[in-house]
């Protein structure tokens, strides 16, 4: 789950790291008001979406007066951003952030995220900040360093130098940057990140170390202990299929595709996509029934795949583990009953009691199309919607 810059940068102070004073609101005259109170030269205006790239498309703006605040958060209000974060159609703006504008000296990059393959914790950090991290990876990869730490109650003050080596700070900073890195481990353990970034992270003219930007994502399995942090979610940033899917307990993730796919277990679902762009087409959504798809469940995932108006046919790829092929066959078979899917269906049924599932479809009179296998099951609905 992803959350606002303004909210990300209220969960690192309390865990004890510095940030510029700012406020945000969803109102042009109240984000004024609360702007008053800022002890600045100049204000710094964000727009607050969940996308990189802001800055590049118009969504930062640094301001002399409150005057020209105002007008800018007029114009910024409401406005779609386009970053190459967002895709073409863009997000609105919906959400306003003001804060007072630093005195910056150098800034760096640093990131903490889960490392999968080792099962540590890797921090991640350059002296070229303020820049897409892609861009300088591939152009002067020697000026990232990964340092990769044991997950325990805190991180040592070896590995905070280790992280901080490539900044090359004096004394003063450099104390005040190994507490920052404390400080962001701590809060990535205690309440679930999945990731933390901060580009850039700057060293103002004052000699202080501050998070000038953050973006934090959670891992969304383990919002249950926190709902503090679940209280953050903002729906208007998320897709509206994806809202509904999250309410049937379906793993649903938009494509630009015209296939849509139903299967059970993430692997798989995978693995039907490749197998999708291997003979020519694109999937229309990433979209895991899990373990255990009733006819209601099933029936929302119709729905949701056919929402789409990019859908031209559908695959339903099920391997029948803890999931007997013969109850998700019934429940396909209502489902399409009552929805009257329109577009080409291609099923390919394995596992548990996939013979009685098979026999279930071929007997329900529906126009569908079944498959022996995968590879099958792929050829014959890029076939069909052609």
């Amino acid at each position: 789950m992803n959350i606002h810059e303004h909210q990300a940068k209220e969960i690192l102070k309390k865990y004890g790291a510095i940030v510029p004073a700012g406020f945000f609101s969803t109102n042009v005259d109240d984000l004024i008001e609360k702007a008053k109170n800022l002890k600045t030269e100049k204000y710094v205006l964000k727009a607050q979406i969940h996308a990189g790239g802001r800055g590049k498309a118009g969504g930062v703006k640094i301001l002399n007066t409150l005057e020209e605040l105002k007008n800018s958060a007029n114009e910024l209000l409401g406005k779609t951003l386009v970053t190459h974060q967002t895709g073409p159609e863009g997000r609105e703006v919906k959400r306003l952030y003001v804060e007072e504008s630093s005195n910056i000296e150098k800034e760096f990059y640093l990131s903490c995220l889960v490392d999968r393959a080792s099962s540590k914790i890797a921090f991640i950090s350059s002296d070229q900040g303020g820049m897409d991290i892609e861009e300088v990876a591939s152009s002067n990869p020697e000026k990232i360093i990964t340092t990769k730490v044991d997950i325990a109650e805190e991180i040592s003050d070896a590995d905070c130098e280790s992280v901080i080596k490539i900044f090359d700070l004096n004394s003063d900073a450099k104390d005040q940057a190994i507490l920052l890195i404390k400080s962001i481990y701590k809060m990535f353990i205690s309440t679930d990140a999945n990731m933390v970034e901060v580009n850039p992270l700057i060293l103002t003219k004052e000699g202080m170390i501050v998070c000038l930007d953050a973006k934090v994502n959670f891992d969304s399995n383990a919002l249950f202990r926190h709902p503090e942090i679940l209280e953050l979610r903002d729906l208007n940033e998320e897709d509206p299929t994806e809202i509904e899917a999250s309410k049937h307990d379906l793993a649903y993730i938009k494509l630009d595709g015209s296939i849509g796919c139903m299967v059970n277990g993430a692997g798989l679902a995978m693995a039907t996509m490749d197998i999708i762009k291997l003979y020519g087409k694109e999937p229309a959504n990433f979209l895991d029934v899990g373990g255990g798809a009733s006819k209601e469940k099933v029936s929302a995932a119709f729905k949701i795949i056919l929402s789409d108006k990019n859908v031209k046919g559908i695959l339903i790829n099920i391997f029948g583990g803890i999931m007997r092929c013969d109850v998700l066959a019934q429940g396909v078979v209502d489902a399409a009953k009552e929805i009257n899917i329109s577009v080409p269906l291609v099923v390919r049924l394995a596992g548990t009691n996939f013979k009685e599932g098979k026999e279930i479809l071929d007997n329900s009179g529906l126009k569908l199309i079944s498959a022996e296998n995968l590879d099958d099951a792929a050829k014959k609905i890029v076939e069909a919607i052609k």
